[in-house]
């Protein structure tokens, strides 16, 4: 593919439309003084005389801490003990915990909020987190309960599967005798067919049952619809990475295809068909999903519109935790060893005792529950007004939100009931807990909805201030910067314009006065960069050598 030709002659670039600048969030409590402090008093620096500190791209918001406190007694506990072990946030096995909860109950129990209102248990959360963040050894320890409920599931049920089988086997024999019977009878053996028939009904009504399943891992959308269509309708993919959102979007069939996992989150019939062989209808779906991924997989998020459009990613909770890498102790305190056996005896009881329930469970809420559920939906509902609503940029997450909030409402009340929640209400208690987890991810979405962005000039003012911060010129042209950033992007000059604007309007560069005079070709125009944009090792060196 020939690259783009770049003119000759540059005119000098026309300003679109300003760019709104975003806003910061105030912090809760005083900060010590910090870089914009310094740029606020100019004599601090002689270099920053001039320039007022560059504002975000994307809003700079606060996100709240893991409300820990907010899980019951044996879950917290051990959400504290393994962040201590491995010297992550607590935010990487809390979120994980509520994962495995979804996974160990989901598809057998509901929440009945009120009449005509029921909400299957099953979430989606992600956590983004960087590379090296030690993502995988917690992960472990949040999920190893379930694979050992699930051996113990495939061990108990032995016996039956291969009473199953063997059964199978003996009607088949004898429907190929009674075939090769009805195949040789004469005329006055009118009852050899009707045999041969009888005896094909009944092999093919002998099922064997599949090994339990409680967890999969990379998969294709066909792949979880053949596991759910055999495994009761459920399934819950727990994973370390977040190959799964490069398969929905189509990295084998080229396709994105959703509707699997739309349909599993929302509990709507799915229709599976297999060649040679009658459809089959998974009736109340539950998939479970509980990924982390790194922050580049949430930037390639940006190039599937159809994830957003088609609602797959209004259905995940999002989880952005600090990153305590350069934090770490090399030698933690040592954990409780009785705190992971509670937890795993609690966590696999839930997943053993649920695992024979067919129809679901009905955890039903108390008068209280339910004015607190009213409550915080009438709270939520302004937000949502499309017409300048705080969380209008994200409505079709946020629109979910009351039910997410009574799914995790239902988690917390199966922890602290493992054994038959049915038959205790659900409180409000429960509920004020749940609120705290959905303002938790709630504030998360909004930071990660920004990340994703639906503004391509702003997307474009992104990719061209990494450049910056990775070259660190003093000053550059748009020759060069467009030089450095051609192709599927930028395929002439002057698509680069916007972008830098962008970047000019949040002070991040300063467009120089253009020169005037002389002969020959016009010069490209100038942009100065921002100082704090220079500093480190490299500073004041472009790839066109200005200083």
């Amino acid at each position: 593919m020939t690259a783009a030709r770049e003119p000759d002659n540059s005119p000098e670039p026309t300003r679109p439309p300003s760019v709104a600048r975003p806003l910061r969030a105030v912090p809760t409590t005083p900060d010590p003084p910090g870089e914009d402090d310094l740029l606020d008093e100019p004599d601090h620096d002689p270099a920053l005389a001039g320039w007022e500190p560059p504002v975000p791209l994307s809003p700079v918001r606060e996100l709240p801490r893991f409300p820990l406190d907010a899980l019951p007694g044996w879950v917290s506990e051990q959400v504290r003990a393994v962040a201590q072990t491995f010297q992550t946030p607590p935010d990487l096995p809390g979120c994980i915990a509520l994962a495995a909860l979804s996974a160990a109950a989901a598809g057998r129990a509901i929440v009945r909020v009120r009449a005509g209102w029921d909400e299957p248990i099953n979430i989606y959360t992600v956590v983004v987190m960087p590379p090296s963040s030690r993502k995988s050894p917690p992960f472990r320890a949040m999920t190893a309960p379930l694979r050992d409920a699930e051996r113990e599931l495939v061990e108990a049920s032995r016996a039956e599967r291969e009473h199953a089988r063997i059964t199978r086997a003996t009607a088949e024999k004898a429907m190929e005798k009674a075939e090769r019977e009805a195949a040789g009878a004469t005329s006055d053996q009118p009852g050899a067919l009707a045999a041969a028939v009888d005896a094909a009904l009944q092999a093919a009504s002998v099922e064997i049952p599949p090994e339990p399943r409680l967890l999969a891992d990379d998969l294709t959308p066909e792949s979880a619809a053949t596991l759910l269509a055999a495994h009761g309708g459920r399934l819950a993919v727990l994973s370390a990475e977040g190959g799964l959102f490069a398969t929905l979007a189509g990295r084998y069939s080229g396709t994105p295809n959703l509707d699997v996992f739309l349909k599993g989150y929302s509990g709507d019939t799915h229709r599976v068909d297999r060649l040679g062989r009658p459809p089959e209808y998974i009736d109340r779906p539950a998939i479970t999903l509980g990924l982390t991924v790194q922050p580049a997989i949430v930037d390639e998020l940006r190039k599937t519109k159809l994830l957003r459009g088609a609602g797959l990613l209004a259905r995940i909770l999002y989880s952005l935790p600090p990153n305590t890498v350069g934090h770490r102790l090399s030698r933690p305190p040592a954990a409780d060893p009785a705190t992971a056996e509670d937890y795993a005896n609690q966590l696999r009881g839930i997943a053993l005792g649920l695992a024979g329930w067919t129809d679901p469970a009905v955890l039903q809420l108390t008068p209280a529950a339910d004015d607190a559920m009213a409550t915080y939906q009438d709270a939520i509902e302004p937000k949502l007004d499309p017409a300048g609503g705080e969380w209008a940029s994200i409505g079709d997450w946020a629109g979910k939100l009351a039910g997410q909030t009574a799914r995790l409402a239902g988690l917390l009340h199966i922890a602290e009931h493992p054994t038959e929640p049915w038959k205790h209400q659900l409180t409000d208690t429960t509920i004020t807990a749940a609120q705290r987890f959905g303002d938790y991810f709630t504030a998360h979405a909004l930071t990660v909805f920004d990340q994703l962005g639906t503004d391509p000039r702003i997307d474009d003012a992104r990719h061209l201030l990494a450049w910056i911060e990775r070259t660190r010129p003093a000053r550059f042209t748009r020759r060069e910067i467009y030089r450095q950033n051609r192709g599927g992007r930028f395929s002439t000059v002057t698509d680069i314009d916007p972008a830098l604007a962008v970047l000019e309007d949040h002070g991040h560069i300063r467009l120089q006065p253009p020169e005037r005079g002389g002969r020959g070709r016009t010069p490209s125009p100038v942009y100065l960069v921002h100082p704090t944009h220079q500093e480190g090792e490299g500073a004041g060196r472009g790839q066109n050598g200005h200083n």
